[in-house]
């Protein structure tokens, strides 16, 4: 992986991260908490996997491969959650996050 690359990796996992996190405390403060129950729960998942796959990567870890893959497996499912709420803007971005950073640790 070329440092180009591996830093364009490594800025689309922070912002993954970072659109997950948000989008969990949104999601708490938003009125039916508990129908956004899988929701959260996808977003802190996804926000920690990509955490530690940016470890992996700015590392070269040779396990990063594994790790990039169950990253975007990840970031599909927390993907597609959120776009079941995109008339909420914290779950549109977050779902638009999700797909990018699928695409990114599907291609690294």
């Amino acid at each position: 992986m070329n440092i180009t690359m591996n830093r364009e990796l490594v800025s689309v996992l922070a912002e993954c991260a970072a659109a997950c996190n948000y989008c969990a405390v949104s999601c708490l403060q938003e009125d039916d908490v508990k129908m956004m129950e899988r929701c959260i729960r996808l977003d802190l998942d996804c926000a920690a996997i990509c955490k530690m796959a940016l470890d992996y990567v700015s590392r070269d870890s040779t396990m990063k491969r594994d790790v990039l893959d169950l990253c975007a497996r990840v970031c599909r499912e927390c993907g597609a959650e959120c776009e079941k709420h995109s008339h909420m803007e914290h779950c549109r971005m977050c779902a638009e996050a999700c797909r990018r950073c699928e695409q990114a640790c599907q291609q690294a």
